[in-house]
């Protein structure tokens, strides 16, 4: 788990967390809780966003419980290098959505002595590793892994099922779109994906020659 307190405290880097999961984990929920903390103890806090995400708010980090801080709307990892000067603390969430730099960004800004707080989706809809969310992990000190609960089977779930056909790799949704499903579940949904596919295929051949014989 993260510590706030240092033991050699001539050392003035500063470190990064990262909390993780799929969608409806708790992930903002628990970057809303560190970084108000923060706030409470009246250290300088500045919290990030990538543009793309409004669905509840504009400006504001939301959420799904609607808990609800400030923050800046930003459309590249860069600008937070240039906003966060003088900052105890930053919090950045939805860094799936971020490119590649954001990784670069929180290195920078740990290395200043700032303590960095991220949240993120660590796997996409078809359950591979999603952007930059497996190096940030793999260079932050700290990594919470947050689980949802299951909707097929109430077991942990840590996978988040796309429910539409589209195929786009930045889809924003809620739970008409996304459900959170257990390793055991999304196996079995992807299979049946994948099953009325191939079935979908066949019978477009299956089709196609019967317009040929036509």
């Amino acid at each position: 788990m993260f510590l706030e307190n240092t033991v050699n405290h001539k050392e003035q880097f500063g470190w990064i967390e990262v909390i993780s999961g799929s969608m409806f984990s708790g992930k903002t929920e628990e970057l809303i809780r560190r970084l108000k903390r923060a706030q409470f103890a009246k250290q300088k806090v500045e919290i990030f966003k990538p543009i793309v995400d409004t669905r509840y708010h504009e400006e504001k980090v939301v959420s799904h419980d609607e808990n609800e801080i400030r923050s800046t709307p930003v459309p590249a990892a860069a600008n937070i290098r240039l906003l966060a000067d003088d900052c105890d603390v930053v919090g950045i969430d939805e860094a799936q959505f971020f490119d590649d730099e954001i990784v670069t960004v929180c290195n920078d800004l740990a290395n200043m002595g700032i303590r960095v707080v991220v949240a993120g989706l660590d796997m996409d809809f078809k359950g591979n590793p999603f952007g930059p969310m497996p190096a940030l992990m793999a260079t932050a000190e700290y990594v919470t892994k947050v689980h949802a609960i299951c909707t097929r089977t109430g077991n942990l779930a840590n996978y988040s099922f796309r429910k539409s056909n589209n195929d786009k790799l930045v889809l924003l949704g809620e739970t008409e779109e996304y459900e959170p499903l257990s390793r055991a579940a999304f196996y079995k949904a992807m299979l049946k994906e994948k099953i009325n596919k191939m079935k979908v295929e066949a019978e477009e051949i299956k089709q196609g020659k019967k317009d040929t014989n036509a």
